[in-house]
C-alpha cells in the first residue's frame, strides 16, 4: 500500500471510531486521577508496548501545576512476575494473579488487545471486576471477548493490525493531553460514566 493510501486508511479507521467512547475514557481516568487511584494497562506483543508507552505517559506526562499526580502501571513491565507466574501457573494467568495483588477497589483496567481474545487480558478483566475496579477494553477487528465483558470499550473497527494499532497510539497520545491539559471532558455531551 503507498503512503497515500496508508494515510487515507489511518484516517478513515480513525473517523469510524466512537468519539463518545474516547471521551468517556478520558473522563474516567481523570476520575481516576482526583479519587487517588490507580490505573492499570495490559497487552500482548505490541499492545504491551503500547500498555507500557500509555502507563508511562499517564504517569509523566500528564504532570500538570496544581493538579494532583496519577499513579499509572503497566501489569506487562515486571519481567519476574510475568515469568514467575507464566511458568508457575501458565500465560494466561500473568496479568490476573499480579492485579489481584495491586489492585483495589475503585482503580481502573486498561485492558488492550487488538483481536479482544488474548486469554491473559481477558482473565485480567475478570480478576478487576471481582476487585470492584472499573474496566476498558481498547480492541480492532470485531471487539472479540473483551468488547463484551469490560465495562467500556473503545472499538477500532478494522480488521487491519497495523491500523488499529496506529488508531490506539494516536488515541492514547490524545487522552494523555487531555489529562494534562486538563479539558473538561466533564463538559463534553454524551460521556456517560
Amino acid at each position: 500500500m503507498d503512503w497515500t493510501r496508508y494515510c487515507a486508511a489511518c484516517d478513515d479507521a480513525l473517523a469510524a471510531t466512537p468519539l463518545t467512547q474516547a471521551h468517556a475514557l478520558a473522563r474516567n481516568v481523570i476520575q481516576a486521577r482526583e479519587a487517588g487511584r490507580t490505573v492499570y494497562t495490559c497487552g500482548n506483543g505490541g499492545s504491551a508496548s503500547t500498555a507500557s508507552h500509555l502507563a508511562q505517559d499517564l504517569a509523566k506526562g500528564t504532570l500538570a501545576p496544581g493538579e494532583p499526580r496519577l499513579r499509572a502501571l503497566c501489569l506487562c513491565d515486571s519481567i519476574p512476575s510475568l515469568t514467575a507466574w507464566a511458568n508457575d501457573e501458565g500465560y494466561q494467568f500473568v496479568f490476573a494473579e499480579l492485579l489481584r495483588t495491586l489492585g483495589q477497589a475503585g482503580d481502573l483496567l486498561i485492558a488492550i488487545s487488538g483481536s479482544g481474545n488474548s486469554e491473559n487480558v481477558l482473565r485480567a478483566v475478570h480478576a478487576a471486576h471481582d476487585l470492584e475496579m472499573r474496566t476498558w477494553g481498547i480492541c480492532g477487528f470485531d471487539g472479540g471477548h473483551l468488547r463484551k465483558i469490560a465495562h467500556r470499550c473503545v472499538h477500532v473497527p478494522t480488521h487491519d493490525m497495523g491500523l488499529v494499532e496506529a488508531v490506539h497510539g494516536v488515541l492514547f497520545h490524545w487522552l494523555v493531553d487531555v489529562v494534562r491539559e486538563g479539558l473538561s471532558i466533564m463538559d463534553y455531551t454524551g460521556c456517560a460514566t
